[in-house]
């Protein structure tokens, strides 16, 4: 049944607003698909983050203008759908990737991320490539991993030191150090005995001098 000019106007403003926003999409046509499997592709969309919609191809190119999403909307003949999403584009081209290897009652034409048109390979590509989320894990891994690694160290060492200590004492394997204080204590007043034996003769020295010194009293004779 032919739309109306009205409701055509209000099935692009609907469309419109939900293509504002996103940034990529993947559009792809069908044939002979039921309505149990095509419940199960929006499902799917759904859960990798995007929104599917069955277009007309005029007033799908008209309700993308202006959009990141406008260049794969044009020109498009057939039968065309649209799966679109704002977030994850690899997520998306992973889920609808693995729907279709098991309904090829659904096929690709073209793709676009970033206002970059892709064929049906890349999308085949960009469905190898790790998604946002386990980029995102594996950053974070990358990052806690040196923390990590020197807490585990510090605790390993701190154990393993104890281990030693406990296993050094047990086996009296510190009773050497122990010992060589006691057998360094005498050494002390030997190397001081010098010093003293030296600052004796200078002593008597100083008491000697007066004496040697003093001059002798000669007797004065009688007149």
């Amino acid at each position: 049944m032919a739309l109306s000019r009205a409701s055509k106007t209000e099935k692009v403003g609907k469309l419109a607003a939900e293509l504002e926003h996103s940034t990529s999409a993947i559009i792809g046509t069908f044939k002979g698909l039921t309505a149990a499997k095509d419940f199960e592709l929006r499902k799917t969309v759904r859960a990798a983050g995007g929104s599917y919609h069955v277009v007309k191809n005029k007033l799908a190119a008209r309700a993308a203008e202006g959009t990141r999403i406008e260049q794969a909307l044009k020109g498009l003949k057939g039968v065309s759908s649209v799966a679109y999403t704002s977030g994850d584009p690899v997520a998306l081209a992973k889920a609808l990737s693995t729907w279709v290897k098991d309904n090829t009652e659904f096929t690709f034409k073209l793709g676009i991320i970033d206002g970059k048109v892709i064929d049906v390979r890349e999308i085949g590509e960009l469905a190898t490539m790790p998604g946002k989320e386990e980029l995102f894990s594996k950053l974070l891994f990358l990052i806690n991993s040196p923390a990590q690694r020197l807490a585990t160290v510090i605790n390993a060492t701190g154990r393993d030191l104890a281990v030693v200590i406990n296993q050094g004492v047990e086996k009296g394997k510190f009773a050497g150090a122990a010992s060589a204080p006691v057998a360094a204590a005498p050494a002390a007043p030997v190397a001081e005995a010098p010093a003293a034996a030296v600052e004796a003769p200078a002593a008597e020295a100083v008491a000697e001098t007066p004496a040697a010194e003093a001059p002798a009293v000669e007797p004065t004779p009688e007149g």
